[in-house]
């Protein structure tokens, strides 16, 4: 009888790739990597796990390429990661649909990964999300702020991890970014598409969803503007029996209206004095430390359970505690050579801290891009308190040092 074997396309070199593989094994699978490039993901040369070249942008070549596998292993499901490409995990919806395997729809996911069309969606179904134009040229842009106000949320239609998102408080910062998305770098990488939105100011909210059940909502908060890089969690955030309510009835809508609710969704809100404002939704699984909150917060393994539903078993998201989990990621003050990063074991250490981990490894060039990738690792810790979760992060955190020496100059 041949062997049972999950099938991931891509990697997620943050987190998420192993503990799905790790879940693989669990449930009694090999994992199979298909990537275009495997040695992004360290993981899978540092575990010995088989990944195949492949490219992962061409549907026909990952039919040929798992058709080749099923030859020798009994595909028992198919899933990955979206990376910054969305357009990933629709293409994984399509390819389970090829195989007859329980996915995503994919048709949904492609409509929901265009932030446009999927405000568009959204208005339409009356669920509360800001102001918001598409523009292609900074004229277009200049008029779409003027009509929304400044200061306003400037990003590309596609894309994710914050990637080129920036609030632009002025016009000089508006033509700015708006240059930036179109030309020097950012050639080739975005389309002409430019979403404008209105800067929607209040706490921040995720709400962590397997199906049609909102499993946890966490609280964060980010760096300074003018970018949205992540810089803490908790899980469960601290809200109201109705706060809580309204946050979980407004995602339901969501889902309805983008006609997802298979699999796992996170949706990002802002609190406003109006309530719960939809800023994003996102037709996946959240990277991490999300993932991890949310199993210590209330012992639901999101990635174990969301392979289960992917090779056709039943799920279980019973919550087996109350814990409060919380996370803070580590982010360099300035661009460098990174000369040296400290103080892991010693965290590592500190009664309730459940994880430390570090991204990057010593002189490793340090560009900060005003995205996800600004961070250089994260510290996660656990507790039956919210003081004594803080407190034990706060402690953990103290422990990390590193060096950076900035780069040479040309004066």
């Amino acid at each position: 009888m041949a062997r049972r074997a999950l099938i991931l396309v891509e990697g997620h070199a943050r987190g998420n790739g192993l503990l799905y593989v790790k879940a693989a094994q669990r449930l009694g699978l090999h994992s199979i990597t298909l990537a275009a490039d495997p040695a992004c993901y360290d993981y899978l040369a540092e575990e010995q796990l088989e990944a195949t070249c492949v490219d992962t942008n061409n549907l026909d070549a990952l039919i040929r390429e798992c058709s080749r596998i099923s030859a020798t292993y009994d595909i028992a499901g198919i899933t990955g990661f979206v990376g910054h490409d969305e357009s990933v995990y629709a293409r994984i919806g399509k390819l389970c649909r090829h195989f007859d395997l329980p996915g995503p729809n994919p048709e949904a996911i492609e409509r929901c990964s265009d932030k446009f069309v999927q405000r568009q969606l959204l208005a339409e179904a009356g669920v509360p999300i800001p102001a918001y134009r598409m523009a292609s040229n900074v004229s277009e842009i200049e008029s779409s702020a003027g009509a929304i106000g400044l200061p306003v949320v400037v990003k590309p239609v596609t894309g994710s991890g914050s990637n080129g998102v920036r609030l632009c408080r002025n016009v000089d910062e508006l033509v700015d970014h708006t240059n930036y998305l179109l030309g020097g770098e950012q050639i080739g990488r975005f389309p002409p598409r430019i979403l404008v939105e209105e800067f929607v100011e209040g706490p921040y909210y995720s709400a962590g969803i397997m199906g049609n059940e909102v499993i946890g909502i966490s609280a964060a908060a980010f760096g300074p503007p003018p970018h949205f890089v992540f810089r803490e969690a908790t899980c469960p955030a601290v809200l109201t029996d109705d706060q809580y309510e309204r946050i979980v009835q407004v995602s339901l809508r969501c889902l309805r209206a983008l006609n997802l609710g298979w699999g796992p969704t996170d949706i990002e809100f802002r609190w406003t004095k109006l309530g719960p404002v939809v800023i994003e939704v996102n037709p996946r699984l959240s990277g991490p430390p999300d993932p991890q909150l949310v199993h210590l917060a209330y012992g639901v393994d999101l990635i174990n359970e969301h392979v289960k539903l992917v090779i056709g078993e039943e799920w279980d998201l019973r919550k087996r505690h109350s814990y409060v989990a919380a996370a803070r990621k580590l982010t360099p003050e300035r661009d460098g050579i990174l000369n040296w990063i400290e103080g892991g074991n010693r965290a590592a250490a500190v009664s309730g801290v459940a994880e430390v981990k570090f991204y990057v490894q010593p002189n490793t060039p340090i560009v900060r891009k005003g995205d996800y990738r600004d961070c250089i690792g994260h510290i996660i810790a656990a507790s039956p308190t919210r003081a004594r979760t803080e407190a034990m992060l706060q402690r953990a955190v103290d422990f990390i040092e590193w060096s950076i020496t900035p780069f040479p100059t040309n004066e």
